[in-house]
């Protein structure tokens, strides 16, 4: 078995220092408070109307996306079909969840125990790295039919990052920045930057889709990641990756 972390990634077994470092009520265990101001105006309400109801859903689902950033597979293990694609890349088909995506050629392949989510997968170098691809997939209700329903792009990202940026605390938690978002052929894309004190920061390039299976929708997040530290040629790939996601 190999251990991926988002923010420390190693072959050997998942560090502990990983856990407690996510975990701190000063970084990122209050997200869920600045996620819940998506429907703030209806929370003194003792009634919980249609629109309440919503609102709850689109809260848990950003909740999701938001938590998929910190905790990515801990543990994973061999992976679905793969079917070379180019020299420099090969294709992941997932006919399960119904989805392919090119990673680089020489990278890993795992999924991992869903712990909330209905699947998660990881893509990771082979080498000791902090770069890597994940896509967890998340159930939504009947209420969301596509990205629009979380509002536009726009305000979909700025709730999204300003929910994990903790830099206001005292002592300062985690900042969160927005670098970009726009919305493309059914998908938000939004890419931002997460730093934790005196360490490196980490850049962060998502696309967050929709797809049902026949049954239920379902809401797909695919993040690659990256620090300074890592080369121009490493970044690109991991954005390449990540913009190759589709549905099929």
């Amino acid at each position: 078995m190999a251990a991926i972390s988002p923010w420390f990634f190693s072959p050997q077994s998942f560090s502990s220092r990983y856990i407690k470092s996510f975990t701190d009520s000063r970084r990122c265990s209050s997200i869920p408070v600045a996620i819940s101001a998506l429907d703030s105006s209806n929370e003194e309400q003792h009634r919980i109307s249609s629109r309440d109801h919503v609102g709850m859903k689109r809260r848990e689902a950003m909740l999701q996306i938001a938590s998929s950033v910190f905790f990515l597979p801990l543990a994973v293990s061999p992976a679905f079909a793969e079917t070379n694609a180019s020299e420099a890349f090969r294709v992941y088909t997932d006919e399960v969840n119904k989805f392919e995506i090119s990673i680089p050629q020489d990278w890993q392949v795992g999924q991992a125990e869903p712990n909330g989510f209905k699947s998660i997968t990881a893509f990771y170098p082979r080498e000791t790295s902090t770069s890597n691809v994940s896509i967890a997939i998340t159930g939504l209700g009947p209420d969301f039919t596509r990205m629009e329903s979380f509002g536009k792009v726009e305000a979909f990202a700025e709730t999204l990052v300003s929910g994990l940026d903790r830099s206001w605390q005292k002592p300062a938690g985690v900042t969160a920045k927005l670098i970009d978002s726009r919305s493309s052929k059914g998908f938000y894309y939004i890419e931002y930057t997460l730093q934790n004190p005196g360490e490196a920061r980490k850049h962060l390039y998502s696309a967050i889709g929709m797809a049902t299976n026949g049954w239920y929708n379902r809401l797909y997040t695919v993040t690659g990641q990256f620090t300074d530290e890592e080369s121009a040629e490493q970044s690109s790939k991991i954005q390449k990756t990540v913009k190759s996601f589709r549905f099929i």
